[in-house]
């Protein structure tokens, strides 16, 4: 064939469009699950701490109203003695009470698991159903009980002739706290570490009780290792519930309100500056700043909390 034809029968012959690459099935099937969650996201979280954000960076001035003031509200909060003190009683609270409590809750745990205990049920039940008690309910009981004037306390004290127990004086206060928020969180502790030693292989008791194991030996090698994860999400949640705390000592402020003050904790203080004070602006900036503490500790805890699990 020549040139010329071989010319003449390329330019008669169908031009042959490229193939398109198929898409894959199920793309966006993915975006059909988490879309609802992301949405709820952006509106429930995203959008309020943006809001708040906002809010944080304005002030009400006597000329003018509401100005744009950059960053001098975080200025005057880190030089505001209410803010700090309430912070220090909440740390003061997380460094006593969350020990205390996570150790209650796995010396439960534990008891529970160990297959010796009466009745472990019943114990699980009641040692969990505090939880299932709404907190201002919990709240309530625990302050007819602290009364000294009417409830269990101040009956125990006219039998006794003199004043033993003072649950709302200022050295005892946050004690008493203490106690309410315990009571209402153990058994909640209780069954994370529960719910992690029954997952436990059997094989390792198995192999322990070859080896001639006791029971402490069994704990601390066995249940305690097994423990490690669940310790560190409790820890993480109770850091969280501190630094929250608003409920117990906003209830019990009627009872000692020569005690326990609007700026009690620095969630009470937020709330008592946008709903009694009216300073909306600056109530945002003590929310913004807790946010981040708390953020910054939790997960300050939970890294440390993974590299011992690694080891």
């Amino acid at each position: 064939m020549s040139t010329l034809e071989a010319r003449a029968a390329g330019a008669t012959a169908p031009t042959v469009p490229p193939r398109r690459r198929a898409k894959p099935r199920g793309r966006y099937t993915g975006w059909l699950f988490v879309g609802p969650f992301v949405v709820v996201l952006i509106a429930m979280l995203i959008v309020p701490i943006g809001y708040a954000l906002w809010l944080s960076l304005f002030r009400d001035q006597l000329i003018g109203g509401n100005q744009f003031v950059w960053f001098a509200n975080y200025v005057q909060l880190f030089q505001d003695a209410k803010f700090w003190s309430g912070l220090g009683r909440v740390a003061l609270f997380l460094l006593v009470q969350v020990p205390i409590m996570l150790g209650l809750a796995l010396v439960a745990a534990l008891a529970l698991d160990s297959a010796r205990l009466w009745g472990t049920s019943f114990f699980r039940i009641a040692v969990f159903l505090p939880y299932a008690v709404p907190g201002v309910v919990a709240a309530l009981i625990w302050g007819f009980i602290y009364g000294n004037q009417f409830g269990l306390t101040g009956a125990a004290n006219h039998a006794l002739g003199i004043d033993l127990l003072q649950p709302f004086s200022p050295d005892w206060v946050l004690t008493s706290i203490g106690n309410v928020v315990t009571w209402e969180f153990l058994g909640y502790n209780m069954l994370i570490f529960y719910a992690a030693l029954r997952v436990v292989p059997g094989d390792l008791y198995e192999a322990a009780e070859l080896d001639g194991a006791g029971p402490l030996r069994t704990v601390s090698s066995i249940k305690l290792p097994a423990l490690r994860g669940p310790m560190v999400i409790a820890t993480i949640f109770s850091i969280i519930g501190s630094f929250q705390l608003f409920n117990e000592p906003n209830l019990l402020k009627t009872l000692a309100p020569n005690v326990i003050g609007s700026a009690f904790t620095p969630n009470m203080y937020a709330y008592s500056l946008s709903f009694s004070g009216q300073q909306f602006n600056y109530s945002a900036t003590v929310a913004i700043v807790m946010g981040v503490i708390t953020a910054v500790i939790a997960y300050v805890v939970q890294v440390r909390g993974t590299r011992q699990e690694n080891r």
